[in-house]
């Protein structure tokens, strides 16, 4: 009998390949089975400390098992504690973390720490399991911690301005929220000025009182007022106390520079603002006058004056007349000068003019004083003529007359300390008139003689044609000549009849 032959080799193929299964199986689980710690660290500085401040966050790797923390080693040996209850805290190496989750621990080590590790060891009592861990983090790449500062240097302190030229105001302020280290003050100073021009010119004096104050301790910004003057003028911010305002300000003088806040160089561009420098004005820093008198010569005196309270620089002056008379007179500050004369044949109309304006109340035409001697008329009448003398006295100006007698008319000018006669024929009217148009004075002569049959005339005396014109007041005179009674009336802008 032929037995079959029995072959093993499948069956026992498929068990080795089952065998090498459950062995790979086995060696992948078993890292999942081990029991550790993961740690990480990230780092902060503490300026108010200058410490570095590690967290230190070591994570379980057991999702069902929590880990007691049994000891922990830290490089830098500082303290490395868990927050309890948010206000307390307990060292890490009691703390127990539960299953899949993690604790914190915060280190504090010294801002300039290079390097820092933390070694853990942890159990599991469920199993027993123990595991040593350790994280590092390094420092070395960042920059020292250090304290932030509590004070700034005054050397390296930075600002911030405002400022109000034509207002006269400005306001300081200490950059940044800390102030000036120990005792130091830096002192600031705005200044106004009187100034020549609206632009920047010299000379230049200080107006009023400069404005200084300081910043230092607890004062971190200040105000700053000055008055300015009611003319041209210039205002500065600058840099330090009142000992470093200059006056006067003069040509090829020392300058602010970069003194004043706002400026490229320094110290000025320690300050951030506006450009702390202002020029302007409307009006010029002098305060010219002038004053006129008429002379009975016909000649105005012309008195300048610079004497205000804003007067600080020299005034040159013009005076000018007619048919183109003129003088230039240069008056200093606080002075006067009354020996300007105009000449008679050149004031009809006096001007007074400072760079080529005319200034306030400087236009001027002469005027006939009122305490000037008048024009006198004397008659020499008969029964066949009728004569007329005006006389002018001496130091007064020419006068124009106006002598009528019936239809006939004369005109005559008397220079000063001259006289002028006209003869008419006598006639059957009774009143001539002389008339000064040029000083508004009007006289009646009457001309009535008697026994011009038998009887003969003479001449009296010259009266003086009295009055004062420019101030409209009538005035008279009276002479009885041998003639015959005649009557002499003078009277401003009007006539006035008298007989006798």
């Amino acid at each position: 009998m032929i037995r079959p032959k029995l072959s093993l080799r499948r069956p026992l193929a498929v068990l080795a390949a089952a065998l090498i299964g459950m062995t790979g199986a086995m060696a992948v689980a078993t890292p999942a089975s081990a029991h550790h710690t993961t740690i990480t660290a990230t780092v902060v500085c503490d300026q108010l400390s200058g410490e570095r401040v590690i967290t230190w966050k070591v994570v379980n790797s057991e999702a069902r098992k929590t880990a007691t923390i049994t000891k922990v080693a830290a490089d830098p040996n500082t303290p490395v504690t868990v927050a309890v209850n948010g206000t307390e805290s307990k060292p890490l190496d009691s703390v127990v973390i539960p299953e899949g989750s993690f604790v914190e621990a915060v280190q504090r080590v010294p801002g300039d720490t290079a390097r820092a590790t933390l070694k853990v060891d942890a159990v599991w009592l469920k199993n027993n399991a123990k595991s040593s861990d350790e994280g590092s983090i390094n420092l070395a790449t960042d920059a020292p911690c250090t304290p932030a500062p509590k004070c700034v240097d005054a050397s390296q302190a930075k600002y911030s301005h405002t400022f109000d030229g034509p207002k006269g105001t400005a306001t300081v302020k200490l950059a940044g929220d800390l102030p000036l280290c120990g005792d130091a003050k830096q002192y600031f100073t705005l200044v106004s000025y009187f100034a020549p021009r609206p632009q920047f010119a010299t000379p230049q004096y200080v107006y009023g009182t400069p404005d200084s104050d300081f910043l230092g301790g607890t004062q971190t910004e200040i105000e700053l007022n000055v008055d300015i003057p009611d003319c041209h003028t210039q205002v500065d911010l600058i840099w330090g106390g009142v000992d470093e305002v200059i006056d006067p300000l003069v040509e090829d003088g020392p300058r602010y520079g970069s003194k004043k806040l706002g400026d490229k160089g320094a110290p000025g561009n320690r300050s951030s603002g506006p450009p702390g420098w202002y020029n302007g004005g409307d009006k010029s820093c002098t305060t010219p006058a002038s004053t006129f008198a008429s002379a009975c010569d016909g000649t105005v005196t012309v008195s300048l004056s610079n004497d205000g309270s804003i007067s600080k620089y020299p005034v040159e002056f013009e005076v000018r007349g007619e048919n183109g008379w003129s003088k230039t007179v240069t008056v200093e500050p606080g002075k006067a000068d009354n020996g300007t004369v105009v000449p008679a044949e050149n004031a009809g109309k006096v001007e007074v003019l400072v760079d080529g304006k005319v200034i306030e109340n400087g236009t001027y035409s002469w005027e006939h004083p009122e305490d000037c001697p008048l024009p006198t008329v004397t008659t020499d009448a008969d029964c066949e003529t009728f004569t007329l003398t005006a006389s002018n006295p001496k130091g007064g100006v020419p006068v124009k007359v106006e002598f009528t007698y019936g239809d006939k008319t004369e005109t005559r000018t008397v220079e000063p300390g001259k006289s002028e006669k006209v003869t008419f024929p006598a006639g059957d009217d009774e009143v001539a008139l002389v008339v000064l148009p040029e000083l508004g004075l009007e006289l009646e002569v009457v001309y009535a003689p008697e026994g011009c049959g038998g009887g003969g005339g003479g001449e009296e005396p010259g009266l003086p044609v009295t009055g004062a014109a420019a101030g409209g007041i009538a005035a008279g005179a009276v002479a009885l000549l041998a003639a015959g009674a005649v009557l002499f009336v003078m009277a401003r802008r009007r006539r006035i009849h008298f007989t006798v």
